[in-house]
Order: C-alpha cells, then sequence, then structure tokens
C-alpha cells in the first residue's frame, strides 16, 4: 500500500535524559593482579573515588578513597600491613573500613568507619557490588567461574581499558540486540542471531563469517573461519562471551569479557579482555599469540563503535525495523538495574526470547561485499 507522502509525520528524536543513579550490580574495575603490585590504586566510579589495595595475604580491599579524619587522599598514602596509611596523618584503615590506628594519638576512634565495599574476585579479575539501597548481592548473582581457569587451562588475559566521555553506558548495552551493527561495525556476517532474556541475564546467540573484503583478528588468520558465539550480560555492565572459531578441522575456544562501569552519568569505562584455552601442541606463547591478536581485532572494532557513540544522540524513541532486534524490550531488562528493588517489574525479568530473520541481510550484505571485492580489482 502506498501512504500518500502529505500522511507521513516526520519522525522526531527524544533524547530524554540519563539516569542519575547508578546501576545496581557487580561492575569489574580490572584484572585483580594489576591490584597487587604493593601500592593503593584510584578508581572514579559511581561518580566518587575509590581506593583499591591488597593486604598482606594478598586480598584485595576496596575502601572510599577520602580519609574519615580531614579528608586525605587514601590512595595517595601507603600500604602498611593489612591497612592503608593516609598520607595526610597517617590514620590507618582496614579492609573492613575500620580506623585500626592513628600513631601519634592516645586513643584511636575505633567507632568510626569508612565505607568498605562489598567486592568479589572470579576468572582473575575484580568486582565491586553497587546499590543505591545499599543491598547485598544475593547467590544468584555471582559471576560464574570459567571451567579449568584456576587450573591453568587457559592463556592470561590480555586486556585493554578506554575511557569515554560523553556517553552513558547504556549504548553499549544496546549492542546486545543490534545484529546490523556487527557488518557495519565489526566486518560480520551474522547468519543466525537471538536474544534470550531471563532475569539479570541478557544473551546473545550469534553464528558468523568475517567479511571477505575487510579482515580483522578477530578470525585468527584462520581461512574461512566460522565463529560461534553465545555472550550473556551478568547483570548491568558485565558481558561473558564463550566463542569458538571454526576453520578446517580446528576450533579454537576463546572467552571474551566486555565490561564496563560507569564514571558520571555521561561517561563511562570500556574494557575488555581476551583468554584462548589451550590445546594439545599449542605452546603458552602460541595461546598468547592468538589471545593478542583477537584482542587487537576487538580493539579496532570496539574503537568504531566508540566513535559512533562519540557523536551520536541519544535516543529514546529508536525507529527500528524487524532486522533491528528487540531494543525496546532489552531497555525494559536493562531498566530492573535502576530502579529500587521493590519497583522491579515482571515484564523487566521475565524470559523473553527473539530470533532475527538474517537472510534478507546477508543477501544485501553479499552483493554489497563482492561489489567492493571487484572494485579494488579493478
Amino acid at each position: 500500500m502506498t501512504v500518500p507522502q502529505e500522511r507521513i509525520e516526520i519522525r522526531n528524536i527524544d533524547p530524554g535524559t540519563n539516569p542519575t543513579r547508578f546501576a545496581r550490580g557487580w561492575h569489574c574495575i580490572g584484572l585483580a593482579k594489576d591490584f597487587r603490585d604493593g601500592k593503593p590504586h584510584q578508581v572514579k566510579v559511581f561518580g566518587t573515588d575509590l581506593v583499591v589495595f591488597a593486604d598482606t595475604a594478598g586480598k584485595l580491599h576496596v575502601l572510599d578513597a577520602f580519609c574519615r579524619h580531614m579528608g586525605g587522599n587514601l590512595a595517595r598514602g601507603e600500604i602498611k600491613g593489612d591497612t592503608i596509611a593516609c598520607p595526610f596523618h597517617d590514620w590507618r584503615w582496614n579492609g573492613q573500613g575500620r580506623c585500626e590506628a592513628v600513631p601519634y594519638a592516645r586513643r584511636t576512634p575505633k567507632l568510626g568507619r569508612t565505607k568498605a565495599w562489598t567486592t568479589m574476585e572470579r576468572n582473575g579479575v575484580l568486582f565491586v557490588w553497587h546499590c543505591p539501597q545499599g543491598s547485598e548481592p544475593t547467590p544468584e548473582l555471582a559471576i560464574p567461574e570459567i571451567e579449568g581457569y584456576e587450573d591453568g587451562q587457559w592463556s592470561d588475559w590480555t586486556w585493554t581499558t578506554i575511557h569515554v566521555e560523553g556517553s552513558h553506558c547504556r549504548e553499549i548495552v544496546d549492542n546486545v540486540v543490534d545484529m546490523a551493527h556487527f557488518f557495519y561495525v565489526h566486518f560480520q556476517m551474522p547468519e543466525y542471531f537471538k536474544n534470550v532474556f531471563d532475569g539479570h541475564i541478557a544473551g546473545q546467540h550469534m553464528r558468523s563469517y568475517g567479511r571477505d573484503d575487510i579482515k580483522t583478528g578477530v578470525q585468527m588468520d584462520l581461512p574461512e573461519a566460522q565463529t560461534i558465539s553465545d555472550a550473556f550480560y551478568y547483570g548491568p555492565s558485565f558481558m561473558l562471551d564463550t566463542i569458538y572459531t571454526v576453520a578446517e578441522g580446528t576450533t579454537i575456544e576463546s572467552k571474551l569479557i566486555n565490561c564496563h562501569y560507569p564514571v558520571t552519568n555521561n561517561s563511562f569505562v570500556l574494557q575488555f579482555g581476551t583468554i584462548v584455552k589451550k590445546v594439545e601442541g599449542m605452546s603458552e606463547e602460541q595461546a598468547a599469540e592468538m589471545a593478542t591478536m583477537f584482542t587487537d581485532g576487538l580493539e579496532e572494532q570496539f574503537a568504531q563503535d566508540i566513535e559512533i557513540w562519540k557523536h551520536k544522540s541519544r535516543i529514546e524513541n529508536p525507529l527500528l525495523t524487524e532486522e533491528d532486534g528487540p531494543v525496546y524490550q532489552l531497555r525494559r531488562w536493562y531498566s530492573q538495574f535502576y530502579v529500587d528493588l521493590e519497583d522491579v517489574t515482571p515484564d523487566m525479568t521475565q524470559r523473553f526470547e527473539f530470533e532475527v530473520d538474517t537472510s534478507r541481510a546477508l543477501e544485501s550484505w553479499h552483493k554489497e561485499v563482492e561489489e567492493n571485492l571487484a572494485g579494488s580489482a579493478e
């Protein structure tokens, strides 16, 4: 049916506003080993500053960065025994936030406490729990363990950290359902794409292969490689992706962490890293080389994501086709982390499945790739 032009209304963008609060959930703040260098570390997150330090047993602790005495920055202080000492007056705080000692004073104000953040170390990375209501995480919200990680069956993490200004972290979460951008931004040809939301978990299942006209490291230089990707967001900010790269009878299994934490309500820190499962005959160096190649390819692709986020408009009312996926349902799922626990509704957490029909897109993209190849051959 043809619609007369005069009856077609201009679609205006509703940019909305960024949430003023930060999401409830586990947030990954980096590789655990990087915090065990004998120094305190300052992390800007949730609109405030935290200090991370390791005690004599190597256990990591996270406190508010500013000393409750006169506001000294503990991240500029020293680790002394199992405490972090303020550089201003040497007040010493243990990992539970209790004041252990004031060396120059007769009495220590032991009733005085600073905020100690709930932490979790899992698969070699460190998490802090954030909840505006002060709730503690329940066991089912824990990040799953990677089988064999503690037994040395995987390479070391490659790790990249990028500070993104001028963008809310919802932008990266939108990618969970965005099948089409994988062709334009990540140079993939998705032939199968499905989303499953259930409770606090959002899944993305994709089967793809690389574009013939643009090569990246994510195919690990394996010719005609197929990629099987099953990615899950556990909460608002941490995605763990199991990826199988299959080519010529060889299958490489890798894990990708794609995570972020908010700095302000208009900036965030994006982090991603990969490990490769060692196979018989693969040396430590070969596993590390493959992980690095994979991460280098991802870094190039994330850089393109960031350029788009930096220059795009926030949009509350995106105009969609069937191939764009369930953006609105994803945002309902995401909203559960921004409301009080008692305000979480079934439409935010109930199981939801949606499979995108990729046939029309693939037909169009194959034609575009062939034209590009023909053009480059001339």
